[in-house]
């Protein structure tokens, strides 16, 4: 199953991609791709229904129409660094003995083709495919054994961040990673027994038509289950939370010289079996 929410900036609506790439109106059944709707009991009724019985929205998704940020009333946006031990490798930092935890503001949080802003100030706005994992039953002091049983689906994340404001500013890893547009998420949650292996998900980036992220989600450090339960010792967990699992190789950043966004550029990027996003790069 593959959820979305559709429709002009703040007024989306929720919906279903069905098998022949259509979006159907979920309005009659829930009132959002969000909070309960997520949780076990919530995706169980959603997966009952037969698509073909749902209203047929016109339009072609990502073309023209448009497709909002998959989950709706975000509660945290959680992110993990340094997760890939090739982009460890590049970044120059050693693989960390636990988890890097940070957070992402929720503002942050953009549809997957909606523009990507460079800040005001800022030179050295870079980008990070990511595999996004959506909280689906909420908890504290999960185990690992148990993890999955929390995770209504994945989606693609371009974890945007802005180097010198993360690395040189006096501050957390917070302060490059949350700006306005910084957070694009979908095009839709997919559950997991679409995505298959999620241990071993292609993953790319293209800046301008060069090909800069070619990864897999094979190299990361710390895998999904364990995230989910080591977020849960710190915070709980709740219907609609967002985790980013951390980028391959291929950043700005790790180029030789670095490389980094401007203004008029166009991002693509996708995950195997997630779909895929396009931005163009403004100056705010």
């Amino acid at each position: 199953m593959k959820l979305l929410r559709y429709g002009p900036k703040g007024q989306e609506k929720p919906g279903l991609l069905d098998m022949a790439g259509q979006v159907r109106d979920l309005s009659g059944h829930i009132t959002d791709v969000a909070g309960d709707a997520l949780t076990r009991d919530g995706m169980a009724k959603l997966a009952s229904l037969d698509p073909e019985s749902l209203p047929l929205v016109a339009g072609t998704p990502q073309e023209d129409l448009r497709i909002g940020a998959c989950v709706g009333n975000v509660g945290k946006f959680i992110c993990i660094g340094l997760n890939y031990a090739d982009h460890a490798e590049e970044a120059g930092m050693d693989l960390p003995p636990e988890p890097v935890i940070f957070g992402k503001w929720t503002s942050a949080i953009t549809g997957p083709d909606d523009q990507v802003e460079v800040p005001r100030g800022s030179t050295k706005t870079d980008w990070e495919v990511e595999l996004g994992v959506v909280i689906g039953e909420g908890g504290r002091y999960i185990e690992e054994a148990d993890a999955m049983a929390h995770v209504a689906g994945f989606c693609v994340i371009n974890d945007v961040s802005e180097r010198e404001f993360q690395l040189e500013r006096a501050g957390t890893w917070d302060k490059g990673k949350g700006n306005d547009t910084f957070g694009p998420i979908g095009p839709w949650i997919v559950t997991p027994d679409e995505v298959g292996d999620f241990n071993n998900l292609g993953m790319w980036l293209d800046v301008d038509g060069k090909r800069y992220q070619d990864g897999s989600t094979a190299t990361m450090v710390f895998k999904v289950p364990h995230l989910v339960s080591y977020c849960s010792q710190f915070m709980s967990l709740q219907p609609g939370d967002i985790i980013s699992t951390g980028t391959p190789p291929g950043v700005g950043m790790g180029q030789n010289p670095p490389v980094y966004l401007h203004g008029g550029e166009v991002i693509r990027l996708g995950i195997e079996g997630l779909g895929s996003q396009t931005q163009n790069v403004i100056r705010a």
